[in-house]
């Protein structure tokens, strides 16, 4: 008996989102992201396309052994060879499923050169045999969104009287607008028999930005399961994202009464993942799991999300596992922010001190675009890099580059102390910054190396910037030199310094508190 108020969320992103150019995953990632996604509560989870190649099987097989929860799902064309390969990599599953396809509209018909009748002829045996080897099968006809009304109603109902227990529609090539599938779907329910004892599903592609809503309204419309990747991942323009779907029908229970079985409060989490196996960053203002997704930059904004995070916010961003600061401090920011900014940093300031600070703060927001929040504790100490009171100062710098080989010798203060350490690196850069470890060691992570010439020649002078991350902290510096290694090493060690200070106390009686924004 179908769920009417259930709706299966299929992830594909082992898939069809390893299919992305540049996006192919190691065996042990594979791994690793579908036992994520069995922990988020997935209900399928399309673990690849077994007869591609040897990893592909080993990767499908592994993940069906080892799953706990979810379906693991492996893709078959509508061949024999395929649909066996498929069920050997399946079969140890807990829950396995046969997913097997062919390409029926008249594009897809011309490339194996069929007719209809002989297209409808494979359709039933090739599903035939993969419900003779697996209870659960699904069936999909490719490019289904451009396949003639009447043949697509013919070749699903032989689809489903050869024993596919799930149809997927999928609009291939993103062409699809939600009006038409939504209506695609109602008429497969009203002219298909059988239609209402299966679950049909929606696989979107973005091409035209609309697979969330194209998913949507096909659920709207009575599909039942909704096939997707993390981040949109996926050939192309991407597919369907999970975390919009799955967002969309929590915020909007008003309209989508509609459950599912994800634990939301894991997102942010194995989208983050993903973007780093996968190696295609989230863009900032992606829905939902976009750097920008919970900020607010505006005055305006800013203020009413002080008083009220509901005025401008439809989510929590707990809700999502994301546990950080909503404001992003910048040239449109307003007093209102910068004085609760600063209040997190362990700042309490008066009227005439913060209208000090503020002006301060405005002159440094036109120069950069991104204020953190050492940006800010430097505002309030007037403290500046490789001063004579850093705990940490650059004395005395030599490189040696070449085809052969990089070194570096450094000589530095710690604490008043001079210490020097030669080391060798992969690049004059990694060079230097060996020898700063090996004086002063320590775990901080480096976030970002970034080098900018503040003017043009080849005797340009460069401002580096470096960014650390230790304990859930981080640190920046930022120099300028002629010499780009020199700069670099400064920029270095002053955020190795902020990185010190923020371990310490900002202000009497106030632990410093971990508000940065950070990705």
């Amino acid at each position: 008996m179908i769920d009417k108020n259930r709706v299966l969320i299929f992830d594909t992103t082992l898939r069809d989102g390893e299919q992305s150019p540049g996006a192919t995953m190691t065996h042990d990632e594979k791994l690793e992201i579908a036992d994520l996604l069995d922990e988020m509560g997935v209900d399928i989870i399309e673990a690849g396309f077994p007869i591609a190649s040897e990893g592909d099987f080993e990767a499908v097989s592994d993940i069906a052994k080892r799953a706990k929860f979810s379906t693991i799902c492996g893709l078959a064309r509508a061949k024999l060879p395929d649909i066996d390969r498929c069920w050997e990599a399946v079969q140890h599953a807990k829950s396995p499923r046969i997913h097997t396809f062919i390409g029926t509209s008249p594009l897809h018909r011309a490339i194996p050169n069929l007719t209809m009748d002989e297209m409808a002829d494979v359709i039933h045996e090739t599903v035939s045999h993969a419900r003779n080897l697996c209870d659960n099968v699904q069936w999909s006809p490719m490019d289904a969104t451009r396949t003639e009304h009447d043949y697509l109603c013919r070749v699903v109902e032989i689809a489903i009287k050869a024993g596919a227990t799930t149809i997927n529609i999928p609009d291939t090539v993103g062409y699809t607008a939600p009006t038409e599938s939504a209506d695609l779907i109602r008429m497969l329910l009203e002219r298909v028999p059988g239609a209402d004892e299966i679950i049909f599903a929606t696989h979107c592609h973005n091409d035209l930005g609309m697979a969330t809503a194209n998913a949507l309204a096909a659920v709207d419309a009575g599909a039942r399961q909704i096939e997707c990747t993390i981040n949109g991942l996926g050939e192309r323009a991407g597919n369907t994202a999970l975390e919009e779907v799955v967002m969309a029908m929590k915020v909007r229970q008003d309209i989508m009464p509609y459950q599912t079985h994800i634990d939301t409060t894991k997102i942010m989490n194995i989208s983050r993942r993903v973007a780093q196996v996968s190696g295609f960053p989230v863009q900032f203002n992606k829905a939902i799991v976009g750097k920008n997704a919970f900020l607010h930059e505006s005055g305006i904004h800013q203020d009413g999300v002080l008083k009220n995070v509901e005025t401008f916010e439809i989510m929590k961003p707990a809700d999502i596992g994301l546990n950080e600061a909503n404001i992003a401090m910048g040239k449109h920011s307003g007093r209102a922010a910068l004085r609760a900014k600063l209040k997190d940093l362990g700042y309490e300031l008066g009227d005439n001190q913060l209208k000090d600070v503020f002006v301060r703060f405005k002159a440094l927001a036109d120069r950069k675009k991104e204020i953190y929040d050492e940006d800010l504790i430097a505002l309030m100490t007037d403290s500046a890099a490789n001063t004579a009171d850093d705990y940490l100062q650059v004395k005395w710098l030599r490189v040696v580059c070449g085809s052969d080989g990089q070194e570096a010798e450094l000589k530095m203060l710690v604490d008043g102390e001079e210490k020097s350490s030669k080391c060798q690196g992969d690049g004059p850069v990694d060079a230097v910054f060996n020898c700063v470890k090996e004086i002063y060691p320590t775990q901080a992570k480096l976030k970002l190396y970034q080098v900018h010439a503040v003017t043009e020649g080849t005797d340009a002078q460069a401002t580096v910037s470096v960014r650390l991350e230790e304990d859930g902290r981080i640190g920046t510096g930022a120099a300028s030199d002629t010499d780009t290694i020199l700069a670099s090493v400064k920029a270095y060690v002053g955020a190795l310094n902020r990185l010190r200070f923020r371990s310490q106390k900002t202000a009497p009686d106030a632990d410093v508190k971990t508000v940065s924004y950070k990705l």
